[in-house]
This record gives C-alpha cells, structure tokens and sequence, in this order.
C-alpha cells in the first residue's frame, strides 16, 4: 500500500515556515502523499442548537487546492490528494482552472478527490443547490474531464452551458485522476461508472466487504475489473496503541486498500512537532511490520 498523511487541518497553524517543516518532513520520510479535507466555511455551533456537524467555525481550514499548490513549490516527489473537495458546492469551471494549475504547478502530482458534503451551511453560503448535489457532482466530472482535455468546449448539460470556450494551460496528461468518497450505494455506482479510485469511511468490517462485493458488481456491469479502482483508507490514531495501528494497517491491506493515510488530529498534539513525531512513528512501526 501506498502510505500518506492527513494534514491536521484543525490543528495546523497560521505560521507558513511550520507547515512547510511539515511537509518537507512527511517527504523526507517517504510518504507517497500529503491528504487535505476541505470545508469553506465552519458553522457558529452557538446559534445553532443541536448542531452535530463534525467542524465549526472555531477549526482551522486551509483550501485544499491553493495548500496544494504552496506544498509543490517547495516538495519534489510527494503526492496531493484532495479528500475531499466538495465539487457540487464549487463552480466546475474554476475547479477545472484550479486543479489544472495544481497539476502543472506540481509536475503532476494532484489526485482530486470529491464528494458530495453534508453541511448546508456552505452549499447556502455558496449559492448552491444542497438536494440535487449527486446528480450534479456526475455531469461535473464529465465536464471537467472535457476541460482538461480539449482546447474548446462547447457544452449543454442540465445544469451547465459552455459555448466554444477552453481552459489555457491544459493539465499536462490532458488527464486528472478523479476518486469518489462515501459509503451509499450512490457513491459505488459513481466510482464503478466514471471514478479512478474510492475513499471509503469507516473499519476495514463487515460493512466496508460489503460495499467492495457491490463495487465490484457494478464494475463488472460496467465493464470494468476492481484492480482498476484505487482504495484510500484513513487511520485515526488517536488512543490506539502501537500494536492496534499495526493490526489496522494489515487489515486494510488484507482487504485490498492500494493506499492509506495516517490521520494524527484529536490527539492534543502540537504543530508541528508532535504531527511529525506520530507520522515519524507510523513510518517507524510499519517499516518493522513489514
């Protein structure tokens, strides 16, 4: 499997020369890439009784894309997968723009996951439509592989036109990598149509093997094979022992995760000396597992 790192967006600082100590450090010790959340806007918990969203105003949030495109000017190797982009509460031609400055800026270095959200406070912030997120989010994959990949574009969608327009530079493949997070069934079919990978939430359990035997059934139906789809599993190690984050990273492996990130927020830990020391330790006990 292919190891990265969560950047602890809640817990990462305004000081750039601390996230690029971060960065450099996840690189020097071998990380295939670096991992953003994204959220625009946090929520005032206070004004809202019985808000149970997962962040609110008071975390930090870098923007994935522009964090991105900072980490590439100053990293050579280590990869950047959104994880993910809410797409249907964005403007799909400025994603196009954005990813494909990513991709040049980065010599090819972006995979751009995307998903549908669940907090209605941004898609209204944003002036986006919350219930008809999923349909939207397909007719936007579609037209942002069309952007990256032709100099004009000429498009009539349900929820978007183009008239004889394009993108100028292009990504550098013509070709961005677009992997799908979420566990509904929705999502499955998405990732089996038109995705490159899946960003599953949860345990390797019963539940996840599950939801791989319907990827795989819809794969067939579409004429594709699993060992084309990329899976990204996360661990959160806050409160696991060593011996506990070793058994999760073989459980992973053992149910065919190509990828895996190491998540280190909620542990009360500094930025960024105690992130680097848990990914440093991560490194550490997966090298002698091996």
């Amino acid at each position: 499997m292919q190891a990265g790192v969560v950047f602890p967006q809640t817990e990462a600082t305004t000081n750039q020369l601390e996230i690029k100590e971060y960065a450099l450090t996840a690189e020097e010790l071998g990380y295939n890439h670096i991992l953003a959340y994204d959220h625009i806007l946090g929520a005032n918990a206070g004004s809202r009784p019985g808000w149970s969203g997962a962040y609110k105003h008071t975390d930090t949030f870098y923007e994935p894309l522009i964090l991105f495109s900072f980490l590439s000017s100053i990293t050579k190797t280590i990869e950047f997968a959104s994880g993910i982009i809410i797409l249907p509460q964005r403007q799909t031609a400025l994603v196009a723009k954005q990813v494909a400055t990513v991709d040049i800026l980065s010599n090819g270095r972006l995979r751009l996951g995307v998903g549908t959200g669940w907090n209605k406070v941004e898609y209204e912030a944003l002036n986006e439509n919350f219930h008809n997120r999923g349909k939207r989010s397909e007719e936007q994959i579609e037209l942002l592989r069309l952007l990256w990949s032709k100099e004009l574009v000429t498009f009539k969608g349900k929820y978007h036109t183009i008239t004889d327009a394009g993108l100028n530079p292009l990504p550098k493949t013509g070709k961005i990598p677009v992997w799908f997070g979420g566990m509904v069934d929705a999502v499955l079919k998405r990732v089996a149509k038109i995705g490159e990978g899946w960003f599953p939430q949860g345990e390797p359990d019963s539940e996840f093997k599950q939801q791989y035997e319907s990827l795989k059934r819809y794969l067939d139906l579409a004429g594709r094979d699993i060992t084309e789809i990329g899976i990204e599993a996360r661990i959160a190690i806050n409160g696991l022992s060593d011996k506990e984050i070793v058994q999760k990273y073989k459980d992973w492996q053992s149910v065919g995760a190509s990828h895996i990130s190491i998540n280190t927020m909620d542990g009360n830990l500094d930025f960024p000396k105690g992130h680097i020391d848990a990914i440093s330790h991560f490194k550490n006990l997966i090298n002698k597992s091996l």
